[in-house]
């Protein structure tokens, strides 16, 4: 059985759009083999899966929030395929949505991959430590479970939209692939800033 690595779900994920742990598991049943793993995420999720083989997003737009007190704002750049579809107002009012939120959830980190590997470390450990008193054949489950949780809340493309009613529950990640399935085009949050007055 090959190693999964990171890399490889997040390849997966940029050209096909579907969820990381879908990936991951489409990956560890095809034995690492790409296009297998295209296959068996578009029978699993029908229509809503596409190779987007090697399309590239090198559109998109910049959007911007500014707190009404001048004191917090955003940047934050979400990318596409074609400029059609960067100046749709679709698009354009995800990428608000998303500078909206970031303002209000401060994520620390855009995408799983990119949280360090010591910060993660550390975070185990401190579940670890407090999953002690627990029998030990669940105390890893535990750990386990909670740096899930710590990720989707410092994770932007993991967390739930700030505003869940309107966005039905769902994460970041779900609704760039919303996104997406409507434009027919690879959709990215690409990176952002959060600035606040004396931090």
């Amino acid at each position: 059985m090959p190693e999964i690595s990171a890399a490889d779900v997040k390849a997966l994920r940029d050209r096909t759009g579907a969820g990381m742990m879908d990936c991951k598991k489409a990956l560890a049943e095809s034995g690492g083999d790409v296009e297998k793993a295209i296959e068996i995420l578009r029978v699993k999720a029908g229509k809503r899966i596409e190779d987007r083989g090697e399309r590239v997003a090198s559109e998109g737009t910049v959007q911007a929030y500014l707190h009404h007190n001048g004191r917090l704002g955003v940047l934050v750049e979400v990318d596409c395929e074609t400029d059609f579809v960067a100046r749709t107002d679709d698009f354009v009012n995800f990428a608000r949505e998303v500078a909206s939120h970031i303002a209000a959830a401060s994520p620390r980190w855009l995408s799983v991959e990119e949280v360090p590997d010591e910060a993660r470390e550390a975070e185990l450990r401190i579940f670890e430590q407090e999953a002690a008193d627990k029998p030990a054949e669940i105390r890893a489950k535990i750990a386990a479970g909670k740096l899930q949780k710590w990720l989707s809340e410092v994770v932007l493309l993991e967390q739930v939209h700030v505003n869940a009613d309107k966005h039905d529950g769902k994460t970041i990640l779900q609704l760039q692939h919303d996104v997406a399935a409507r434009t027919g085009e690879n959709v990215l949050v690409r990176r952002f800033e959060r600035f606040v007055v004396g931090e």
